[in-house]
């Protein structure tokens, strides 16, 4: 597992992972009652945000994990740390912060990707996204995406947050929204990533 420090104090990590046999008991618990294939990516979610933990705040790795207000995950028992988990199409990632809220999104590019979504989603350079040949135009629509979606989940706001209002361009690495700042790791990891973290 390669742990990447964003910025002092927040750290990501991302990869396919599977759900362990077994699990942490809170983890199973918030599982039980949920479709198999659902309890599957939820364990392997939780079993990647318990690996980074071990491995950046040991200690951590065994507290509970409950949902918070729309859903970001949180640790009530340490509340100095902040915590954000993403999957998507059996690719998982992780991020923990201290003293500061966190946000991650990992994105698969689509095979479909209609105009109006670019449109609608990318308020400056949406037009050369649009040009590029399709392959390219849905693997940088999804670096795109990942960074607004971080920033909402940063936030605590989710889709209720309206990602698509987070002003990020084509090709674009960095930026700052509100009061967090985001990256995207498009020198770190090849399937699109994006962390955005609270500005201390």
């Amino acid at each position: 597992m390669n742990v990447f420090e964003i910025v002092p104090q927040v750290w990501a990590v991302s990869g396919r992972v599977t759900a362990p046999p077994g699990g942490h008991p809170h983890d199973l618990a918030a599982a039980a009652g949920m479709a198999a294939w659902r309890a599957e990516e939820f364990l392997a979610g939780r079993a990647l945000l318990r690996r980074l933990l071990a491995e950046v705040t040991p200690g951590a790795e065994s507290l509970r994990v409950v949902p918070g207000a729309n859903g970001k995950p949180a640790l009530p028992d340490r509340p100095d740390l902040a915590i954000s988990i993403a999957h998507d199409e059996g690719h998982f990632a992780a991020c923990v912060g201290v003293g500061r809220a966190v946000g991650i999104d990992v994105q698969q590019p689509t095979e479909h990707l209609a105009p109006g979504v670019v449109r609608r989603c990318v308020r400056a350079g949406h037009e050369a996204v649009n040009a590029l040949p399709p392959g390219e135009r849905s693997r940088e629509f999804a670096w795109i995406w990942t960074a607004q979606e971080a920033c909402v989940k940063a936030e605590g706001s989710g889709l209720a947050g309206g990602p698509w209002t987070v002003d990020v361009g084509p090709g674009q690495t960095t930026g700052t929204w509100k009061g967090f700042m985001w990256r995207s790791l498009r020198d770190t990891f090849e399937t699109p990533l994006s962390c955005a973290w609270e500005a201390a």
